[in-house]
């Protein structure tokens, strides 16, 4: 359960042994600093777009089977730097929205037959309808019920009747973990990043928890150290599904089969149709 997306205000602090640590804390939503920011070029190096081909090949298959007619327009909400998206354009023509500089920036170079705009997904209008719509990691960013239903009404507004909304929660109230951490080591431009994240929880009555990122970049015989922090929300499958109901949205049934990736092992899929 790796975070994928993130966004800050940063702060710089002595390290040991003449390192320099780079802290960051942000709500995920808002800013264009650390991660999403200067910390951007990081992005590819942890989570390259082969690491989404398996996930996006089963999320286009999905999309395709639920519509009640061909999909060719795809809306993305929250598409970061494009790596879903690179896999998304071998199906449909992808619009993506983000509100990070950077991350547009990876994505317009990663997939240039591709439209990127800035904008906030939580109150977006483009004036346009859209064969389908996607929400996937960059729904972690919000914390509150309010933005998880400003969200879907966003997905709503643009979708044509008929069309598909095809959304996940990485992970639920349910399904969450206290102090769960991962460690990863990655290769790339002559140096090599080790790469932790936490997930804590300060308060069980919130729907919200924190995840820190920590990098450890070797380089030249040196190393920094770069961390990050966010407030990711923290929702009750009841809370996910009953929004997604009362946007107006109906849930399709999924078999186990239809997520038999890896990748999607721990997450729960939703995929919705809006009526006709």
């Amino acid at each position: 359960m790796l975070m994928r997306r993130c966004r800050p205000a940063t702060r710089c602090i002595p390290g040991r042994h003449g390192a320099l640590v780079m802290d960051t804390t942000h709500d995920g939503i808002n800013g264009n600093s650390g991660l999403y920011g200067e910390s951007a070029w990081l992005w590819p190096i942890i989570s390259p777009p082969s690491d989404y081909i398996r996930e996006t090949e089963l999320f286009s298959s999905l999309i395709m089977r639920c519509g009640k007619s061909p999909i060719h327009t795809l809306l993305h909400l929250g598409s970061g730097g494009g790596h879903n998206d690179h896999t998304f354009t071998r199906h449909f023509s992808v619009t993506g929205i983000d509100n990070s500089d950077s991350m547009l920036s990876l994505a317009q170079s990663l997939n240039p037959g591709a439209r990127y705009l800035k904008d906030d997904m939580r109150s977006a209008r483009l004036g346009e309808t859209f064969d389908a719509v996607v929400l996937l990691d960059a729904v972690n960013h919000m914390t509150t019920v309010d933005d998880l239903r400003r969200c879907f009404v966003t997905a709503w507004e643009h979708l044509a009747p008929g069309g598909v909304f095809l959304t996940i929660a990485e992970v639920t109230r349910d399904s969450f973990l206290q102090n769960e951490t991962a460690c990863s080591r990655h290769h790339g431009d002559g140096l090599i990043v080790d790469f932790i994240e936490n997930n804590f929880d300060t308060d069980p009555d919130d729907t919200e928890y924190e995840c820190t990122l920590l990098f450890i970049i070797h380089r030249d015989g040196r190393y920094e150290f770069v961390s990050d922090r966010m407030r990711c929300g923290l929702f009750s499958t009841e809370t996910w599904r009953g929004i997604l109901t009362e946007t107006g949205f109906m849930i399709q049934p999924l078999k186990d089969t239809d997520t038999d990736v890896p990748e999607l092992e721990k997450v729960t899929l939703y995929l919705c149709r809006k009526p006709e």
